[in-house]
């Protein structure tokens, strides 16, 4: 993932610009990732100051993933913004926001950033849009779930194993 390499050293301080065309590819090269297929387009505003560097993130683009509801393929758009703070250091931090940099590197990697970045700007449920989910799916959940229509009530008891009308028995 070379094109994700950032140099570092030579540049010079101030604001610098990378963009970036996220394509399936990209997830090949991580083997956990929950994306497989997505089109992301990613702005990178880098500044180098002297001790560090600031990295604005601006994530756009659509996912392509399983439906939640119904399991169907789904087109699932995104965007964000982040700030990410490389600081030159030796000790690990505990900062989600704060990527510490060795001393001695010469550049950044920001292929790890960049799906994580995407990962946080997914919503926590990757699904249509409301009724655009396939039907007879949909049909078959609602038939095999848990849900208070499938519990008997006073008026309609449905039948009970008979092991279980003898534990009512035990006082």
């Amino acid at each position: 993932m070379g094109e994700y390499v950032i140099p570092f050293v030579g540049l010079k301080t101030g604001v610098h610009t990378y963009e970036f065309e996220i394509g399936d590819a990209f997830f090949e090269g991580f083997e956990y990732s929950i994306i497989q297929k997505a089109k992301v387009h990613v702005k990178l505003e880098l500044e180098k100051k002297e001790t560090m560097l600031i990295g604005n993130y601006f994530l756009k683009g659509e996912v392509y993933a399983p439906c939640d509801r119904c399991n169907e393929p789904a087109v699932v758009p995104f965007n964000g913004e982040y700030q990410l703070i490389y600081k030159f250091d030796t000790e690990p931090s505990n900062d989600e926001m704060l990527v510490i940099v060795p001393p001695e590197a010469n550049d950044i990697d920001v292929s790890g950033n960049i799906l994580e970045l995407i990962n946080v700007s997914l919503p926590a449920r990757l699904m249509h849009e409301e009724g655009a989910c396939d039907e007879n799916m949909l049909e078959l959940l609602d038939e095999y779930s848990w849900s208070d229509k499938n519990i008997g009530n006073d008026e309609e008891e449905k039948e009970i194993d008979p092991r279980w009308n003898k534990l009512k028995d035990i006082k």
